[in-house]
């Protein structure tokens, strides 16, 4: 994270057009990380875990940002972070904004998270809404438009540390048609990342999320991470069965895990796990499939979050109130092809789907709105940014 001064996000930024930036159908995106942390405050708090066990006293150190302008008014805000919160620490990350009217809001409570389940539950906190606005498990939706905000986080125990954190910032349009962009610079573009099915994890550790059936979101995860050569070494799988198809899936089902949610599929909380094998990585939202392409002509596979009725998405045989995938390609034509975890088998796992179609169900305001992850490692640059990464 960075503390009081100010870094480009990765890669170069590039001046947006405003005939791009507002083109109807396209929501409005601002993406800003910090890259250090220094704390300036230091305490103790008793900390009761709403999921068992008694009240414990933790040392803690906080850093707050600065205020932070968002450029436009916004409804929604998520962070994410890469941070080391082994055995014996962990870390709370808090939002705070101001309205359009110059109002500001409490601090909401955006994430309590460690690496493992020694100390605390990972969780989200559910029942904060208020006038302002309301936490939905990741995200901060207000219930006015929001024009700043502050970002603080409390690192308790000794081994907590925050290596860097971004906020995305958001006013996806509803109601409006997602405009198909043009293909471009990937066309023909397929990177060979593994392909992992969550289907294949049926029944396996139900107390997270209900079981492989529900695990997309590891799934995703673990095949980009194995895709850069990261992920849990062998004595970190040892509580899988050896007979399990790809025990690192069931490693990140239970270190995703959010016990509110009671689900693996909270975004930062992805995010953060990837964290720890080293790789870099935020939530943001992307405006078409031709910044997507950006991504993949640059060597980086996206997470999308998308869902679709039946028929929506020709090719996927499902519907889905929520489902992530990991985009891999483009065909010479422009179409996504995509690694799909819903698939019944990793041979089946990798799918080509319309363009039109995935752009409709990935970007429309009812839906995700675009919402993406990406993770990579230290030394792979990102392509240029439009403020939006």
């Amino acid at each position: 994270m960075r503390p009081e001064h100010l870094e480009p996000t990765i890669g170069r930024v590039v001046t947006p057009s405003p005939a791009d930036q507002n083109r109807p159908g396209r929501s409005r995106v601002a993406f800003h990380r910090w890259t250090e942390v220094v704390p300036s405050e230091t305490g103790a708090t008793g900390y009761l875990d709403p999921f068992g066990g008694e009240t414990a006293t933790w040392a803690y150190t906080r850093w707050t940002s600065e205020e932070r302008a968002v450029g436009f008014p916004a409804t929604e805000l998520v962070p994410s972070w890469v941070a080391s919160a082994p055995k014996g620490a962990w870390i709370r990350v808090e939002l705070r904004a101001r309205t359009e009217g110059g109002r500001l809001t409490k601090w909401y409570d955006m994430g309590r998270w460690a690496e493992g389940g020694e100390d605390i539950h990972r969780t989200s906190l559910p029942g904060q809404g208020d006038e302002d606005g309301d936490v939905a498990v990741d995200t901060f939706v207000a219930t006015r438009p929001v024009t700043a905000y502050r970002l603080r986080v409390t690192l308790h125990g000794a081994g907590a540390r925050v290596h860097e954190a971004g906020v995305m910032a958001s006013a996806v349009p509803t109601g409006v048609g997602v405009p198909v962009s043009a293909p471009g610079e990937a066309r023909g573009v397929e990177l060979d990342v593994p392909p992992r099915s969550q289907r294949t994890h049926a029944g396996h550790y139900p107390q997270w999320g209900g079981g492989g059936e529900s695990w997309c979101s590891p799934a995703s995860m673990t095949m980009v991470m194995q895709y850069w050569g990261r992920g849990p070494d062998p004595a970190e799988l040892a509580f899988v069965d050896p007979a399990d198809p790809c025990p690192a899936v069931d490693h990140a089902a239970r270190d995703m895990y959010d016990h509110s949610y009671q689900g693996t599929g909270n975004w930062p909380f992805g995010v953060a796990y990837a964290g720890r094998y080293g790789l870099r990585g935020l939530v943001t939202r992307l405006r078409s499939l031709t910044e997507v392409e950006r991504f993949i002509a640059a060597g980086v596979p996206v997470l999308t979050s998308q869902s679709f009725r039946d028929g929506e998405l020709p090719g996927s045989g499902y519907s889905t109130g929520g489902h992530i995938m990991v985009v891999t390609g483009f065909t010479p034509g422009g179409d996504v092809v995509a690694n799909d975890p819903a698939a019944l088998s990793d041979e089946t796992v990798k799918r080509t789907y319309p363009r039109a179609a995935f752009e409709h169900v990935w970007l429309r305001g009812t839906g995700s709105g675009g919402i993406v992850h990406v993770v990579h490692p230290h030394d792979v640059p990102l392509p240029p940014s439009e403020g939006n990464w």
